[in-house]
């Protein structure tokens, strides 16, 4: 079933499914009036005789320059060509996606004046498959993701280039002609509604949040593996006990763990008579990270909640028929959310590597062999995959630095705080990446961990997992090839097949 654009009743997981499964968007007629009801407004300005900013006027620092109405169609064009000025690596195909369809929703709720022809382009690229080729550097979050959006426009345009259905890199004219849409004619304000937003970030956002949804289930289902593989306790995790710190997160990773570990032959195996009184903190505070972490998701989401509500451009068209310049581009919001998900991604890995690292060493692992191998000395076991898993925990503490307090003024001082959004949107990208593969490492150490735990048993849930990574990856016997391991354990944690497996047998996952 195809998404429809009203203005405000996009939901992230509609953006998800466009970006990453090519699932068809259309224009309801509901935004086809509200756009046609603000592009007259535009044109009613067209002759009056106050300059509107944008409409009748120049850009940024040349605002207070009058555009003669024979060249308005011009300024709109060379606008879009000028700031089309990315650098750098071609920006990934989903984030592309996301950014345009974000950009049609926010043109579809009439607060900015284009036409419906202009959203409607939109949406026949990305229903075609056509995807703008956008450079990485460019945006300062403010105006919005000027340059970004401005390589997206001068698709629509005609000009620059894209990547078709068949991921072949073209002149977008060329592509446009072949999948049957006429290049865009802008007129007024059009250039500059189009470039004016916060959807790159926002994007970014949006899918970050999708993958943190089923990297903090893995999470958990590591962080249980783990105990399990050090002989840990859960009792640290009752419900009483946690629930003296009424934290929600904490709650819900708590609850996670004590349904993966319920019934755990291997807990039970040392429940009593065990000298030790206490787990290392990479086990006993392992739903206090994680459930912060958790907590610091909820909040971004209520942030990407609310822009997807929002008309992000300026001037804005209000109802009343006023143009009124604004600041409602700024990422601010979008930015400090990006930041703080980087922190907490950062923590999550942190505190799985903590782990990784405890399996490894026969004085703090009771009872496992140095490295995992049975034959150490000439076999090196998983010794290097934790180096590999801490240098990117390192990356991720570099990448939790934050972007958003980072401003630099552009625009001969128009323009003099930025948000620099779009930094924190793509350093957050690289983040979660690398948890992904940090979690992946402590799912392969974990699970070898369990089975030189045999004949005792794991739990249904950590048995559930381990089935499902011995599918994708060998039990470990004499040193081999490792990386391809490794790379296959990271596999089945992007994709969302492990926690399937472990969902199967004991049900949802919070």
């Amino acid at each position: 079933m195809s998404v429809e654009l009203t203005g405000t009743h996009l939901q992230p997981e509609d953006v998800v499914a466009v970006a990453r499964a090519d699932r068809a968007v259309e224009l309801s007629d509901q935004a086809r009036d509200a756009m046609a009801a603000s592009a007259q407004v535009v044109a009613d300005l067209l002759d009056a005789p106050e300059p509107a900013y944008g409409v009748s006027t120049g850009f940024g620092s040349l605002a207070n320059v009058v555009i003669p109405a024979a060249r308005r169609e011009e300024l709109q064009r060379a606008l879009v060509r000028s700031h089309a000025a990315g650098m750098g690596d071609p920006v990934e195909r989903e984030v592309v996606r996301a950014m345009m369809l974000l950009r049609a929703r926010t043109l579809s709720m009439g607060r900015s004046g284009p036409r419906p022809v202009v959203a409607e382009t939109i949406l026949a690229l990305l229903n075609a498959g056509i995807t703008p080729v956008v450079r990485e550097h460019g945006s300062l979050g403010a105006s919005g993701d000027l340059a970004p959006l401005a390589h997206c426009a001068l698709a629509l345009l005609g000009e620059g280039e894209v990547t078709d259905n068949t991921n072949i890199t073209r002149p977008a004219a060329e592509a446009l002609l072949d999948a049957g849409i006429a290049p865009l004619t802008l007129v007024a304000k059009e250039g500059l509604a189009l470039i004016n937003g916060t959807d790159g970030m926002l994007g970014m956002l949006i899918l970050a949040l999708a993958d943190l949804d089923n990297l903090l289930k893995v999470a958990d289902i590591t962080t249980a593996m783990a105990v399990e593989g050090l002989l840990g306790t859960d009792r640290v995790f009752a419900a009483d006990l946690v629930g003296l710190r009424p934290q929600p997160g904490q709650a819900v990773s708590a609850s996670n763990l004590r349904q993966l570990l319920h019934a755990s032959p291997i807990v039970a195996s040392h429940r009593y008579d065990d000298d030790r009184v206490q787990d290392a903190y990479s086990l006993r505070c392992a739903p206090m990270v994680a459930g912060a972490a958790r907590d610091t998701v909820e909040h971004a989401r209520r942030v990407a909640g609310a822009e997807l509500r929002s008309a992000i451009d300026n001037p804005m068209v209000l109802p009343d028929g006023r143009v009124e310049s604004c600041g409602n581009f700024h990422g601010a919001p979008v930015g400090f959310a990006c930041d703080f998900l980087a922190i907490a991604a950062a923590e999550v890995g942190a505190i799985a590597e903590r782990r990784t690292d405890r399996m490894l060493d026969p004085a703090r692992s009771h009872g496992l062999p140095p490295f995992l191998t049975e034959d150490a000395g000439v076999n090196s076991g998983y010794m290097i995959a934790q180096y590999t898993q801490a240098a990117m925990v390192a990356e991720n503490r570099r990448l939790a630095a934050p972007a958003s307090v980072d401003s630099l003024p552009t625009s001969a001082m128009q323009e003099d705080h930025v948000s620099m959004g779009w930094g924190a949107a793509r350093k957050l990208r690289a983040s979660v990446a690398n948890l992904a593969r940090i979690l992946a490492i402590e799912l392969a150490t974990a699970g070898h961990a369990i089975d030189l735990r045999r004949p005792l048993a794991p739990a249904a849930g950590t048995a559930a997992a381990v089935d499902h990574l011995r599918r994708h990856v060998a039990r470990p016997g004499a040193d081999r090839f490792l990386s391809p391991d490794l790379r296959a354990a990271e596999a089945i944690v992007r994709d969302g097949s492990l926690v399937a497996a472990v969902q199967a047998v004991i049900g949802p996952l919070s």
